[in-house]
């Protein structure tokens, strides 16, 4: 018999299609069924954003090959943005577009490691980082991140997490799973060290304008000399269009770093859809009032879990920002599955076990809240309080 790629088969099945299994099986005792699982935005897409899709995807214009960096006239609307968001200026040869950003991390890490090298993550961390990387045979560390300091990393851990094999850094801020949003300061630090040691710091933006202040920069680093040799940013334009099916990302980086990335962009898909990429090209500046809005009502969303949990005092809140919240839940030495599966098929709430996070975190649940509204975030209270694994 044939036998698979060893690094592929020793990986769990996708999370999220599990999780959703348990939610089915929920009978709706107490209500309609909660889903804080897949960060996904709960609420549409502008009527104008889909117009422009619908214009586009029926455009013979767009239905042959294009150029493997992506369509110039994203990379330049998007660079724009980018110079305005960071006071900064940055070009189109700066932007690379992806299918998605779970494809801009595959490209940016095999652009800077290869098998046998060791990327340095943060734990908790983004499941599909890890397992990325695990199955290109690129070598994972991690350096714990405590609920005590908010779920940002030390400096001094870094630094001593960073051996001879270490290629790069990293990071997710605003952080999926913990929502945690590191301060500039603490970035610029970060940066600093990354430059210092010679390795890369590819930094995920994807929730970067759920931020809960308008108009302040997440961060300095493409205003540093040099940075190109340093910084790779990746971002999402699924969640701030609500358009995570048409799969549209972007990379950051040096025009050099661009090069490579074309290189492998060329054998994993040519080019990003081309359509969604003329459409976002046009939506960037015309939908920035509707993403403001919508950055409010994440923030609304959020205040509304941080009511919830405040009621319910067995369960804590350690962590709350962007899309996401790390929940301890009050059952000590049950696992998260045990507690996550429970809570679905019983109480209607399908959320992530904090496990799929990383093995040290068995006490925690991700609650994805920016998939539903308040008055839904509303009903978790009652269905919390009530409760038990008995």
């Amino acid at each position: 018999m044939s036998s698979f790629n060893p690094l592929v088969e020793k990986l769990s099945p996708p999370p999220v299609p599990a999780v959703a299994a348990w939610g089915r099986a929920y009978r709706g005792t107490h209500g309609p069924l909660i889903d804080l699982s897949q960060a996904v935005p709960g609420y549409p897409a502008h009527p104008e954003m889909l117009r422009l899709l619908g214009e586009t995807g029926s455009s013979t214009g767009f239905t042959g090959y294009g150029a493997i960096e992506g369509e110039l006239s994203l990379r330049q609307a998007y660079a724009a943005h980018l110079s305005q968001v960071y006071a900064a200026e940055l070009r189109a040869d700066n932007i690379h577009i992806t299918s998605g950003c779970n494809q801009a991390f595959v490209c940016a890490a095999m652009t800077v490691a290869g098998a046998g090298d060791t990327v340095l993550m943060t734990e908790p961390f983004y499941f599909n980082h890890e397992t990325t990387l695990a199955m290109m045979g690129i070598r994972t560390a991690f350096v714990p991140c405590q609920a005590e300091r908010g779920f940002l990393p030390d400096l001094a851990a870094i630094d001593a997490a960073i051996t001879p094999q270490v290629r790069a850094l990293a990071l997710v801020s605003p952080n999926n799973p913990t929502g945690a949003i590191y301060p500039p300061d603490l970035l610029r630090a970060i940066f600093d060290l990354c430059r210092e040691k010679g390795i890369w710091l590819i930094l995920d933006e994807t929730y970067r304008d759920f931020m809960p202040d308008a108009g302040r920069a997440p961060h300095e680093l493409f205003s540093m000399a040099g940075w190109e040799e340093t910084l790779i940013s990746l971002y999402s334009f699924s969640k701030s269009f609500c358009i995570p099916g048409h799969r549209l990302g972007a990379i950051t980086a040096g025009a050099a770093t661009v090069e490579q990335i074309a290189k492998i962009m060329d054998n994993l898909q040519i080019c990003a859809p081309r359509a969604a990429q003329a459409a976002v090209a046009q939506a960037l500046p015309l939908l920035a009032d509707w993403r403001e809005a919508n950055r409010q009502e994440i923030g609304r969303r959020a205040e509304a879990l941080k009511t919830v949990m405040r009621s319910v005092n067995d369960w804590t809140l350690d962590a709350i920002g962007a899309y996401f919240a790390f929940v301890r839940h009050p059952f000590a030495g049950h696992s998260s599955v045990e507690v996550a599966e429970k809570l679905a098929k019983e109480a209607g709430i399908v959320c992530i076990p904090g496990v799929y996070f990383g093995e040290r975190q068995q006490d925690y649940l991700r609650f994805a809240f920016a998939n539903a509204d308040a008055p839904t975030i509303a009903l978790l209270q009652e269905r919390l309080k009530n409760f038990s694994l008995s």
